[in-house]
């Protein structure tokens, strides 16, 4: 079972994959995971049902994969036999107000599918909603329009190991269809007819293991509808498709990142994960950090770290510009003074003060080491190595920016590296 940072407990097995209980009571084949970035081990609202900040990859008690089988064109594609037919998956790429082409899908026993969306409908295995920096209410700006497909992608994972997991633009819906429409880029090349949708779906690879944090970040790539990958287009919904990549696969790889214009996920295949701290390993190295007592050399009181307590004055504050690690005190506040920042009583350094947390989604952690340094702005703990990793790792930002972000609040980095190296009192380093 995995423990998120509210200590509730996930479900060994989403809605979707959930199997009988009359069935085997042997633990399903574990795929991997998809995490949320931005979200510290749970949502702000809680994980429910099928909206939650990780979601589990089971292999389901039923084949659920489909694979292409024909296509033809037609006169009315909202008309035609296979879009009737809920029970026939099909995807309809409109070339003209009188003339679509219908792609037809069968049931594949070698495969299991799951789906991403910001839709409800049950087709949505996982249910994903925009993602903003640092909220930690749960509240939607009801006038922000979401920038997420509601049918965003789909993933076909192979029932046997060594359980490849494969990414497509564009999921089904409630009638097993997808429409492309007219304005949708598309094309057909040796025979068969494939598009992009409308703010695109993202694809990242990684050169190398994530754990252990070395690997290199390769460039983002567009997934299509049939899994082709090209470069990005100019803007996220502009009409001309990039460069096809012909050696480029939409294989998903431990540490591989999906960006669907609104939410970003990480993918950990189960490989992957063995070789990732536990959340029992993070807290075993949180209490070898207050072991040492860390003081704050102002109140000369013992800090707890990474800990809740109702004391304020032992919450355990860094300079960002140093790296100090103090409790909450007035020196080198200027009274009335409404700016963030402060001067450190050791170094004299000033610069923003800000309360230090604890990163709880051992998914994101690219080794076990020491809780050595934290994410600036926001103060979120973690190792060197994951430290160093996040803070060159561009995500998608808006309709063509890229920027480096926390993976735990999606608060934008900031500084020189993005990250400080913590410096407690009273704590061999």
């Amino acid at each position: 079972m995995v423990t998120d940072g509210s200590h509730q407990v996930h479900k060994e097995m989403t809605t979707s994959s959930a199997m009988p209980a009359s069935a085997s009571s042997a633990q399903p084949v574990k795929y991997g995971e998809l995490v949320v970035l931005g979200y510290n081990g749970y949502l702000p609202q809680g994980d429910k049902g099928r909206r939650r900040s990780k979601f589990t990859l089971h292999r389901k008690e039923k084949a659920s994969g489909i694979k292409r089988s024909k296509h033809y064109v037609v006169d009315t594609p909202h008309t035609s036999k296979a879009v009737l037919d809920t029970q026939i998956h099909s995807i309809s790429y409109t070339l003209s107000r009188n003339q679509a082409v219908v792609v037809e899908y069968v049931p594949d026993e070698e495969t299991d599918m799951f789906q991403v969306g910001r839709s409800s409908e049950m087709p949505i295995d996982f249910v994903v909603m925009d993602t903003v920096a640092g909220d930690k209410s749960g509240g939607v700006d009801k006038s922000m329009q979401s920038t997420i497909s509601r049918f965003a992608c789909r993933i076909l994972v192979d029932r046997k190991p060594p359980y490849t997991a494969r990414v497509y633009a564009a999921g089904f819906d409630s009638s097993r269809n997808i429409f492309l429409g007219e304005k949708a880029s598309k094309w057909e090349e040796n025979g068969m007819i494939d598009g992009l949708t409308t703010n695109g779906v993202l694809l990242l690879h990684i050169k190398g293991s994530f754990a252990g944090g070395n690997a290199k970040v390769l460039p983002w790539r567009e997934v299509s509808v049939n899994g082709g990958l090209y470069t990005m287009r100019e803007s996220r919904s502009a009409p001309q498709r990039g460069k096809k990549l012909e050696n480029e696969s939409n294989i998903l790889e431990d540490g591989s990142m999906i960006d669907l214009c609104g939410v970003t996920l990480l993918w950990r295949s189960a490989a992957g994960l063995e070789k990732s701290p536990t959340r029992r390993e993070l807290d075993r190295n949180l209490d070898v950090l207050n072991a040492a007592r860390p003081q704050c050399p102002v109140g000369l009181n013992t800090l707890v770290v990474g800990r809740k307590t109702n004391s304020l004055d032992r919450e355990p504050y860094v300079y960002l510009k140093c790296g100090h690690v103090q409790g909450l005190h007035e020196w080198g506040h200027k009274k009335g003074s409404e700016s963030k920042e402060r001067t450190c009583p050791i170094c004299m350094e000033s610069g923003p003060f800000v309360n230090l947390s604890m990163s709880y989604e051992p998914s994101t952690y690219c080794d076990s080491g020491m809780l050595s340094h934290a994410f600036s702005p926001c103060g979120h703990m973690v190792s060197e190595r994951t430290a160093r990793y996040w803070a060159n790792m561009p995500i998608p930002h808006g309709t063509k920016g890229l920027q480096a972000e926390c993976p735990f609040c999606a608060i934008p980095l900031e500084g020189p590296t993005g990250f400080i190296r913590l410096i407690f009192q009273d704590n061999v380093d």
